[in-house]
């Protein structure tokens, strides 16, 4: 393993997410709260320790950067950005208890958006700025955008993107990488700008349509107000982020199809049409559902699809409670937390390309019942998946049951109900946030134990990082030297 690699791809993130600092630093100094000292001393630590890491080796090729280095990267970059990420929680007295800070962060840098913060209105503001965009930083991969916009970080990035991509086959847009997540991240500041500005028109302040955009394009969640989208109660904002949560959940590489005019190949692509479908089903059953509970069907409509679209995203806003809806309605919110957005969006969970290859697979076994000797291959998106592919699928599905399972008898030590702890398990694990009942969406995760957020942070890392990357790390032979 190439520790100097190592050592200053770390030095370089701990550089970025200083720098990603400042805007909070520079609206705490604006607004002369207490959280400028915070800021200003983790920012300060983390540019005598980026820079001591990132000069570790100044000759690097670019070339000798392995898969192990690669995932060691990702995985402790995760591990570090939220670290440090928890620093001015501490520091400035809002969070004194570290693993309450470290859960705060991982939830915002994991785009889970689950708080352990019971009142977010007394919040300083630039702490407030800076737990929201945790959720734009990390929403499309941190070490991806670090990638994009310090192209000297000094090593091949493909093996990066790879640990880091949310899917089951990570693909280049073009050629070389840079270029990939410079185009990757041109459709994510293009999507950020317009719904700003979109929600700006809809009556809110710069500061709130920032914080509200990144909680959205990030698919995180955190709002300013304890009420979350329903405290605005305007119809207008609920449409603009219905949309733009959608949008958020939609592959990112189709927007660079979208952009060279190929519209027929954006809106053919299997995964989006299923993803679409899915949401339109869900979304009119519910709405159906709940009519009697709103005044008119338009009401019911509007609060039906923001409803399930920030489920669905695993963005997890809200505009109502929705634990007092009917038994129905909730077991539907129950199942889409399995579901999630595209691969390659912002979204996390198991992913609807994952659910629909195991469909294919189902459908397969199915037809080899009725003809053994046939030979049925499993295509999607026109291209015929190798069996390692199939394997990847199979085998991160039934490690995803298996860690929500275990996630949820874990809890159930804190003698909540069974309902609350399988919905915690699943809204962590697929990096959704609210779940029912104990942590529904007027409720926070502040209640539980430090060993129970402890776990339920590894939960929300390991939903992120699509499971195999911590994973690997744990393996005697990811250890083994070469």
């Amino acid at each position: 393993m190439n520790y100097a690699i190592i050592s200053r791809v770390i030095g370089r993130l701990m550089l970025f997410v200083g720098a990603a600092m400042v805007p909070s630093l520079l609206i705490a100094g604006i607004k002369r709260e207490a959280d400028f000292f915070a800021f200003s001393t983790t920012i300060l630590l983390l540019l005598i320790l980026g820079f001591s890491f990132s000069f570790f080796s100044k000759n690097l090729s670019k070339k000798s950067l392995k898969i192990k280095d690669a995932l060691t990267i990702v995985s402790l970059g995760w591990i570090v950005s939220a670290g440090f990420g928890a620093l001015p929680f501490t520091i400035s007295g809002v969070l004194p208890n570290y693993f309450d800070a470290f859960f705060e962060a991982v939830s915002g840098f994991t785009t889970t958006g689950a708080t352990v913060i019971d009142n977010v209105e007394i919040l300083p503001a630039g702490l407030l700025f800076w737990r929201s965009f945790m959720h734009w930083l990390g929403g499309m991969g941190i070490l991806v955008l670090a990638l994009a916009i310090m192209p000297t970080v000094g090593v091949g990035g493909f093996q990066l993107f790879k640990a880091e991509s949310p899917g089951p086959i990570a693909d280049k847009v073009v050629p070389k990488m840079k270029d990939t997540a410079k185009l990757l991240y041109t459709a994510y500041f293009g999507i950020t700008a317009i719904q700003t500005i979109l929600l700006l028109f809809g009556g809110m302040t710069l500061y709130e349509a920032l914080i509200h955009t990144f909680g959205t394009v990030g698919t995180g969640g955190f709002s300013t107000r304890n009420a979350s989208i329903g405290a605005f109660n305007s119809s207008y904002i609920m449409v603009i982020i219905t949309i733009f949560m959608v949008a958020s959940g939609v592959n990112f590489s189709l927007y660079y199809a979208l952009y060279k005019g190929e519209i027929k190949s954006f809106l053919s692509n299997p995964e989006f049409r299923v993803y679409l479908a899915i949401i339109g089903v869900a979304g009119l059953l519910v709405t159906l559902n709940i009519r009697s509970i709103y005044p008119d069907f338009f009401s019911a409509l509007r609060h039906g699809f923001f409803q399930v679209s920030s489920i669905m995203t695993t963005t997890g806003y809200g505009t109502a409670d929705f634990d007092l809806w009917p038994t129905f309605s909730r077991m539907v919110l129950f199942f889409l937390m399995f579901v999630g957005g595209c691969a390659g969006s912002t979204g996390g969970s198991i992913k609807v390309i994952r659910i629909m290859i195991l469909f294919k697979m189902f459908k397969r076994e199915v037809s080899k019942l009725l003809h053994p000797r046939a030979m049925v291959a499993i295509q999607c998106n026109g291209k015929l998946l190798s069996t390692d592919v199939i394997a990847g699928v199979t085998g991160f599905f039934f490690l995803y049951l298996m860690l929500f399972a275990g996630g949820a008898l874990f809890l159930s030590f804190e003698n909540i109900s069974f309902f609350s702890a399988v919905s915690a398990s699943a809204a962590c694990l697929g990096n959704i946030g609210p779940g029912f009942e104990a942590v529904g969406a007027t409720q926070t995760y502040s209640f539980f134990s430090t060993p129970s957020k402890f776990m339920l942070s590894v939960l929300m890392l390991f939903g992120r990082l699509e499971l195999f990357t911590f994973f690997a790390l744990l393996t005697p032979k990811y250890w083994i030297r070469d």
